[in-house]
């Protein structure tokens, strides 16, 4: 069994560790068919882990008659449980040069140009912006003898997109880029990690059933049997449904309960245990009403007793702790109930194993160092030798609980704000486009 783990650790490696490996790491080689010349070519598969982010399958193909080569990238792990946006607005040479992981399934949008690139025109890859904006011009350079003869109209009008994205490459003109990804699977590097980058926002988002059909998550609608009348089952107290293991993709099961927190909410817990790798996950979801108004918890941590508080941040919670530049936005890390150590020991490992373009060759020096300054001022929060901070978790759904130790009489260390949420907040939260005018109380 142990043999069998440590084969199973060593299929995907990093690439620094494959190039100091010898020969049987080499990637493996298959004789296949060429869509250009109709004769055999060789598709060469590596098996490879980028650091901190996860396990890939890079391919390369090259036909020795025709001359014909592609590459391409494919995701070997799970797909995420939301799908992602991620808009970067780019004006300078270091925003050109930031990487780039598009999967198969994702599109890229460039919204000065109203110009969209679907997600069935292009592989999986790894690249740099300005390899994005490169590959475009070259796409649409290699039709334009045809149409200046044909259609000199279309010329003319996809000539000026070319010359505009050659004045993107040049920083003559500002611009942003959108990578939408229903997987969850693509991103754009952040070069304030592990602080928020001004220049990139990140939305979350829950994928429509069009989108899980598409991505083979769900049976299409013409494909589905008829449903017995099998809803009057009475629903156990702790329910089971299968599931895939997020770390080892191995099947596992996920139990969920629904239980009511006194002097709070109901809330439902889920938890999931893989027998395979051992992996362990828990996640909180409240339930009931949404909130009219949302709320801001400041806690004054002084002792090191403070860290063994109850604390429950739910999915739409952001959590902030100014004095080491510490700020999670809502969505991060989901819905956890623990306690304030074992939330930011999660945090920790989340940004030690899971943050993309903080290691590896390509990345600076100067970012690296500054990475690791951050995780050493974060584990001494955790261990309490950089106590007193502030710890604030700001909900706008009032979700979040944080436990006070002089229940019931106020904490004189814990300040809580009640708020009314700005029209933005409602709009990211879907609440601006619901109608409630023939709703029975």
């Amino acid at each position: 069994m142990t043999e069998n783990k440590s084969k199973s650790e060593k299929l995907f490696q990093e690439i620094g560790e494959i190039v100091e490996e010898e020969d049987d790491t080499k990637p493996t080689e298959i004789e296949s068919y060429c869509m250009n010349c109709e004769q055999n070519g060789i598709t060469k598969l590596l098996l490879t882990r980028i650091p901190h982010w996860r396990d890939i399958v890079i391919m390369s193909f090259d036909c020795e008659h025709c001359g014909f080569s592609n590459n391409e990238v494919q995701f070997a792990g799970v797909i995420a449980e939301k799908g992602c946006e991620y808009t970067c607005e780019i004006n300078n040479k270091d925003d050109l040069n930031r990487q780039l992981v598009k999967s198969e399934s994702a599109s890229i949008k460039l919204r000065e140009l109203d110009l969209e690139i679907p997600a069935t025109t292009k592989r999986g890859r790894l690249t740099t912006i300005e390899g994005v904006i490169t590959s475009i011009i070259e796409d649409l350079s290699s039709g334009q003898p045809d149409r200046k003869l044909n259609d000199e109209d279309i010329y003319n009008k996809i000539e000026a997109i070319i010359n505009k994205l050659h004045g993107y490459l040049d920083n003559k003109e500002n611009f942003s880029i959108s990578v939408d990804d229903p997987s969850g699977n693509s991103y754009i590097e952040n070069l304030a990690a592990p602080n928020p980058d001004p220049k990139l926002h990140i939305q979350h988002y829950n994928r429509t059933r069009e989108m899980n059909v598409a991505l083979g998550l769900t049976i299409p609608d013409e494909t589905c049997e008829a449903r017995n009348d099998d809803n009057d089952e009475v629903v156990p107290e702790v329910m089971s449904f299968p599931a895939n293991c997020s770390y080892c993709n191995a099947p596992s099961d996920t139990k969920m309960h629904i239980i009511n927190i006194p002097h709070f909410k109901e809330v439902v817990i889920m938890s999931t245990t893989c027998d395979s790798c051992g992996y362990k996950s828990n996640e909180v979801k409240a339930g009931g009403p949404i909130a009219p108004k949302g709320k801001k918890i400041t806690l004054k941590m002084e002792d090191i007793e403070d860290l063994s508080r109850d604390i429950l941040k739910s999915e739409t919670c952001s959590l902030l702790i100014p004095e080491i530049e510490l700020e999670l936005r809502s969505g991060t890390l989901g819905g956890r109930f623990t306690t304030v150590e074992g939330l930011l020991r999660q945090v920790h490992e989340e940004l030690q194993d899971k943050v993309p373009f903080v290691s590896g060759d390509s990345v600076e020096d100067e970012r690296k160092v500054t990475f690791e300054k951050f995780l050493t001022k974060l584990n001494k929060v955790i261990t309490g030798e950089a106590l007193p901070i502030h710890l604030v978790l700001d909900d706008p759904l009032s979700n979040s609980y944080l436990q006070n130790l002089y229940a019931p009489d106020p904490d004189p260390n814990m300040q809580i704000e009640i708020y009314e949420r700005s029209w933005e907040q409602n709009e990211f939260l879907g609440l601006n486009d619901i109608v409630v005018d023939n709703c029975e109380g």
